[in-house]
């Protein structure tokens, strides 16, 4: 063999092992191998033989090249003469004089198709057979060779190590295809777990909106799962390949908000350097969600009215109006009605965003949910800290159950992350948990909102008054204790 054959067979190993990295797909990687095979073998023919998914130990045709199986690969021809020994010997077969091999001299195929030249290599894994390479021609011989048959073998090898490579991502995705779909059963929306009654009104709301461009109007206490839920209904509806741009309403300056949901022209204000599209253009296309929507000031609601009816908006300082195509999804954690008797929210803007309403419940009227999301919060996070955890105490679970949860899912979810954060054992128990005690008659006691009230107020007087501190130790947002305390008078 010449140096430049070696190269060839040394490139063609190289592609193999570059398609083991890349293509998963089965049939796809079969055409893969059958095409390097015949490209450097310089083959007129072949096929690769694989066991059958459906009988095992019975071989059929998978991918073939100028042949015809159904006629080539019988009883008495060349190839299944060549096949059969092969797999029963376990060992490649090679002839590049097949009219005068006398292990073919009764194969009548050889002279009808005048075969000059016949390689076959097994695909074996672990010493078992999964198929075979089948290659043969009439005219070309110079690769049929001895250092051919190496590289062969190693290609095969390679090829072997693919498929079955291959088949177990397959396999694996079909798997949590159907799991998916298991779950799907039990938890329509799989990011968010809830199987209280609460929550199940939720999804089924959720379900029905879906395909729609409906605005919804999520309404709930912070730390809900308000966010999760527009997601969800973005992801899983008929815009999932769009945008999703969400934005708190209350966080910015009123005039910065106005810039950043409609964008402004150049020279519109002190730092406006150039043409800038807003958070709606962004958009388009997609999903807008408005968090805390109640936080925008009436200048901008007007505007903001605009979009909603006409899907149009004019940026800062600009004269032309843009058209976008934005399905909006508002959050508040207060009760717009009240808002919109009070002169702080536009009627018409809260028909136009009203059209569905989902209402998020409290985490301490969804049940066992409490237990079914902290342990999913103990998998998260004691997976990403390397923290051998296995499960929660009963008496741990008690505290949580009873517990009143004024954050709550974003208080659980960084209650569960500070136990797992203290715990030295394999077991949260109540002392990692950090949770005064909530007596009474639990959840449904009508001094629930007094005992929220204190336990608020004796985290804030534990801080000094700080409330950034008091927020976080609670698991809250600071602005959601800043709600609190001004509708408690405690400023």
């Amino acid at each position: 063999m010449n140096s430049q054959s070696e190269q060839n067979f040394y490139e063609a190993l190289l592609e193999i092992i570059q398609v083991l990295n890349s293509i998963h797909d089965t049939d796809e990687l079969l055409r893969e191998v059958m095409n390097i095979a015949m490209e450097t073998m310089q083959a007129e023919r072949g096929f690769i033989m694989i066991e059958s998914p459906a009988k095992p130990g019975e071989f059929v045709p998978a991918i073939t090249r100028n042949i015809d199986p159904d006629a080539d690969v019988e009883t008495g021809s060349a190839s299944q003469s060549v096949l059969n020994q092969v797999m029963e010997t376990k060992e490649p077969v090679m002839t590049h004089d097949a009219p005068q091999d006398d292990r073919f001299s009764d194969a009548e195929s050889i002279i009808s198709q005048q075969i000059q030249s016949i390689l076959a290599v097994p695909l074996s894994i672990k010493g078992e057979i999964s198929g075979v390479i089948y290659l043969d021609s009439r005219r070309n011989r110079t690769k049929f060779t001895p250092q051919g048959l190496r590289f062969m073998e190693a290609f095969a090898n390679q090829a072997a190590i693919a498929v079955d490579n291959a088949n177990l991502i397959q396999r694996k995705m079909r798997e949590n295809i159907a799991l998916r779909s298991q779950l799907k059963e039990v938890y329509p929306f799989e990011e968010i777990l809830g199987e209280s009654e609460a929550m199940q009104k939720v999804f089924r709301v959720m379900e029905r909106v879906l395909e729609t461009d409906t605005p919804v109007l999520l309404q709930g206490e912070s730390g809900t799962g308000k966010e999760l839920v527009a997601r969800a209904i973005h992801y899983q509806g008929h815009r999932r390949e769009q945008p999703f741009v969400a934005q708190f309403c209350g966080a910015l300056p009123d005039t910065l908000l106005e810039s950043e949901l409609f964008g402004h022209k150049k020279g519109a204000f002190t730092g406006a350097t150039e043409d800038k599209p807003g958070l709606f253009e962004i958009a388009n296309g997609g999903t807008f969600f408005l968090d805390e929507i109640a936080d925008i000031p009436l200048s901008t609601q007007t505007k903001l009215l605009r979009v909603a009816q006409e899907g149009e908006l004019k940026r800062v300082g600009d004269t032309k109006s843009v058209h976008v195509d934005v399905r909006i999804i508002s959050a508040t954690n207060k009760d717009l009605e009240v808002e919109v008797n009070e002169g702080n929210f536009r009627e018409d803007l809260f028909y136009r965003i009203n059209v569905i309403t989902i209402t998020m419940p409290p985490l301490r009227e969804r049940g066992d949910d409490v237990v079914l999301l902290a342990e999913m919060f103990l998998k998260k996070y004691a997976s990403k800290m390397n923290k051998n955890i296995t499960g929660i105490s009963d008496g741990a679970l008690r505290e949580l159950s009873r517990y009143s949860w004024p954050g709550n899912v974003r208080e659980l979810e960084n209650t569960v992350q500070r136990a797992i954060t203290l715990c030295d054992d394999t077991e949260i128990r109540p002392e990692h948990l950090g949770l005064e005690q909530v007596k009474g008659k639990g959840v449904k006691d009508p001094s629930l909102d007094v005992v929220k009230k204190q336990h608020v107020l004796d985290v804030l007087e534990k801080f000094d008054g700080n409330r950034t501190h008091a927020a976080e130790a609670l698991g809250v947002s600071l602005r959601w204790l800043q709600y609190q305390l001004k509708d408690w008078d405690e400023n």
